[in-house]
């Protein structure tokens, strides 16, 4: 099943990896460009600035699911690589338990505390009402969500990249397409586009778990893997504690981001952020594609105490992704303008967003080292230096950076936080990096 992790190459192994998770990232980057453009197009700037404060708290919830699933998977890599299928599967049956019974009690939780919820994430004057509505809707897809967000990492750890692929672009096409039928045709407002995302939370879900309860894999669970063993769910939350974590401090930033935004800029600066982050999740897809394909490669061989191809591994993974990363980087530098005029016909948005882009990925050719240190410490089932640097960019440095620059400089202030917060994380990470290669015995499989 992913005896080709221990015996081919790794640059053809991390493209058959890379390849089809980055055309799943490229697809629901698109779907969530052009969900952006119809919103700010079709309903108006305001929208876009009630999606932008509603999706994260949609995504923490669900980041349950993530964490789940990328602690369960990393175990799952080295459960494989060490030839021990029956923990493996037991894994797996325990983040479905997890996955379920904790997505649940969240959605609970958010439906009981929606207004507090909102006004927290920066739903303030204009903002709140069409924020309300979109959020009412889009929450009964969120255990959905999880669902597929923990099946995921787990089909691409079993060594099936292109089902994983599918389990972005099903919902990403549904999306789009239930978009202009909500939207444009049956003309519902936020509420259709809240309806059109809910749809296609449920959509990816549902393909997951066809995927391994009825498509008859040779990773099906069984019913005694789905009862909860504490060791086990020690182990999935030791690791997968790092994302929930992660995604919780992506939470706190975007809490104290609005703020600041909607303090020194208005409901315009919060619509600004709302298309670079589009913007910025699209320009990263490869790179995010090249680290997911490298986490069950990188698990598998440290399970199996292959040295030699753990650090291949990670050479080849830098490589392929810094390169990517510097053409990135000179075509936002060259289209700015017309990237951004993709969401909006707004001239002073427009105006306002093309610079503010330019500031906040002119650290882009540096950031795959980030991404692939972080991502080996997980992989490796190195939970505390894992933690921090997962915890280093957007907590520890960007957070505190996003509250008090813009006091000196004000919005300017804010832009100018996440290039210096990379370059800060990048040079920790390498260092954090460098240290954990130079520990690893010098052993064979």
């Amino acid at each position: 099943m992913t005896n080709k992790f221990r015996t081919e190459s790794i640059s053809k192994l991390l493209l058959k990896q890379a390849v089809p998770a980055s055309i799943g990232i490229l697809v629901m980057s698109l779907n969530m460009i052009v969900d952006t453009i119809f919103v700010g197009r079709w309903i108006g700037v305001i929208a876009i600035a009630a999606v932008t404060v509603v999706l994260p708290i949609a995504f923490l919830m669900s980041s349950v699911g993530m964490g789940i699933g990328v602690g369960g998977s990393s175990i799952i890599s080295r459960a494989l690589g060490d030839s021990n299928k029956i923990k493996a599967i037991n894994v797996f049956g325990n983040q479905v338990t997890l996955t379920v019974s904790m997505s649940l009690i969240f959605v609970c939780i958010g439906t009981i505390f929606c207004i507090p919820l909102l006004t927290l994430f920066g739903a303030n004057g204009q903002i709140l009402e069409p924020a309300k509505e979109y959020f009412s809707v889009i929450i009964w897809g969120v255990p959905f969500l999880a669902f597929a967000m923990m099946g995921n990492p787990v089909i691409r750890a079993i060594g099936k990249p292109n089902f994983a692929m599918f389990t972005m672009i099903l919902p990403a096409i549904m999306n789009v397409v239930l978009d202009i039928i909500c939207i444009k045709v049956l003309n519902q407002g936020i509420y259709g586009a809240g309806l059109a995302t809910s749809i296609s939370y449920i959509t990816s879900g549902t393909f997951v778990l066809w995927f391994f309860f009825f498509k008859q894999s040779e990773f099906s669970i069984s019913k005694e893997s789905l009862i909860v063993k504490i060791s086990l769910v020690k182990e999935i939350i030791a690791l997968g504690g790092i994302t929930i974590v992660r995604q919780g401090t992506v939470s706190i930033l975007m809490i104290v981001l609005n703020y600041s935004l909607y303090t020194y800029g208005g409901e315009i600066s919060v619509s600004t952020y709302g298309i670079i982050n589009r913007v910025t999740l699209f320009a990263l897809f490869p790179i995010l594609g090249v680290t997911q394909g490298f986490l069950p490669i990188v698990g598998f061989n440290y399970g199996a105490n292959d040295t030699k191809r753990v650090k291949e591994s990670i050479k080849i993974a830098i490589q392929y992704g810094s390169s990517i990363a510097l053409l990135i980087f000179i075509g936002i530098m060259l289209f700015p303008n017309t990237l951004v005029a993709l969401f909006t016909t707004d001239e002073e948005l427009i105006h306002k967003t093309q610079n503010a882009l330019l500031i906040c990925l002119s650290a882009t050719p540096i950031i795959t080292i980030q991404l692939i240190g972080s991502a080996y410490f997980q992989a490796a089932g190195k939970a505390m230096p894992a933690l921090l640097l997962t915890l280093l960019k957007q907590g520890l440095i960007l957070v505190p950076l996003v509250y008090i620059m813009p006091k000196f400089f004000g919005v300017l202030g804010i832009w100018v936080s996440f290039p210096i917060a990379d370059v800060i994380a990048t040079a920790v990470t390498y260092v954090f990096l460098k240290k954990g290669l130079n520990k690893l015995p010098s052993s064979e499989p």
